[in-house]
């Protein structure tokens, strides 16, 4: 019973970063961008709050600085994009590559750890919050460690799901975001900015992915290492093509990705019929899910029909 109590509970920390990500992808890409640079996002927004966290302890200082440097790329992909109407795969796995190296270049000039940053105190990080008052009763113990020991980023992380389905379908923001993603020619033709509502989203993908990237080193870890997203942009990615660009659907299949880290995290040095299984086997779980999705899914799902490709005003 213990197990699965923390194997449900660690599969709710799990998701919260791809949750975040994924949302983060749904917001561009419904607005016609491409986001690629998910990771990268979320690698560079997880060095800025464990930086700022260990030099000001401050989490939510951390986390403030998470977001502007995560807005910072995504400004960049977005000048790339739609200024410059350049190849939205290709800005994005530059983000991608800039983030990984500047990350550990800066982090091995200001702490010398070999591009890891100083162990966060209390202060620095978002801790989950605990009531050991209930953990022996019956039922409510359960449920408690499994719904309530969470981090403050988690809850932001679930309330932004209904929050994004409510925006994207039922305000004149959203509804405008998704025509742009559709038919940006339409939208132009009504005298709205075509420019303007892809920047908006490019942001607001931004601040996600600096939330996510905050969350990975300052709540689920103390500490940033080097690569410490390990692929979660591009699951979040997966997630998003398998819920065919829904909210709902993408918090279910981030859960299932979750699910199976925990799984690993879980199953490390176990054994079957006698023989151990490699730790290798059991971290590649989620990747492998990842592509029998995508194998699977990838032709039932329809993207938005402006999704990648530059507009060009006509004249």
């Amino acid at each position: 019973m213990e197990l699965y109590i923390e194997l449900l509970a660690s599969t709710i920390r799990m998701s919260v970063p791809l949750i975040l990500a994924c949302l983060a992808g749904l917001w561009s890409e419904r607005a016609g961008i491409v986001d690629i640079g998910l990771e990268g996002k979320m690698l560079i927004a997880a060095f800025v709050a464990a930086s700022a966290s260990a030099v000001y302890g401050s989490a939510w200082i951390g986390l403030i600085l998470a977001i502007a440097a995560s807005v910072s790329f995504a400004l960049v992909h977005g000048y790339a994009s739609i200024n410059q109407r350049g190849n939205q795969v290709v800005s994005g796995v530059a983000i991608n590559m800039l983030a990984a190296g500047l990350a550990v270049v800066l982090g091995n000039e200001w702490f010398k750890q070999g591009g890891r940053t100083p162990a966060l105190p209390p202060e620095g990080r978002f801790l989950p919050f605990e009531f050991p008052s209930l953990h022996d009763i019956p039922i409510i113990g359960p449920l408690e460690r499994i719904f309530l020991s969470h981090s403050i980023l988690a809850y932001a992380a679930i309330a932004l799901v209904p929050l994004t389905a409510w925006a994207l379908s039922r305000t004149r923001f959203g509804l405008r975001l998704r025509a742009v993603g559709e038919n940006p020619h339409a939208v132009d033709t009504a005298g709205i900015s075509v420019a303007g509502l892809r920047y908006r989203a490019v942001i607001i993908a931004g601040v996600l992915c600096g939330i996510s990237g905050a969350y990975i080193s300052t709540s689920l870890s103390s500490s940033f290492v080097r690569d410490m997203t390990a692929g979660g942009g591009f699951m979040a990615l997966a997630a998003l093509i398998f819920a065919n660009w829904r909210a709902y659907p993408a918090l279910g299949a981030c859960l299932l990705f979750g699910f199976l880290q925990a799984v690993g995290n879980f199953t490390q040095g176990a054994s079957f019929g006698g023989v151990q299984i490699p730790v290798q086997f059991i971290n590649m779980l989620p990747y492998v899910l990842t592509v029998v999705l995508l194998a699977g899914f990838i032709g039932k799902s329809v993207p938005p029909k402006a999704s990648g490709i530059p507009y060009i005003k006509d004249r």
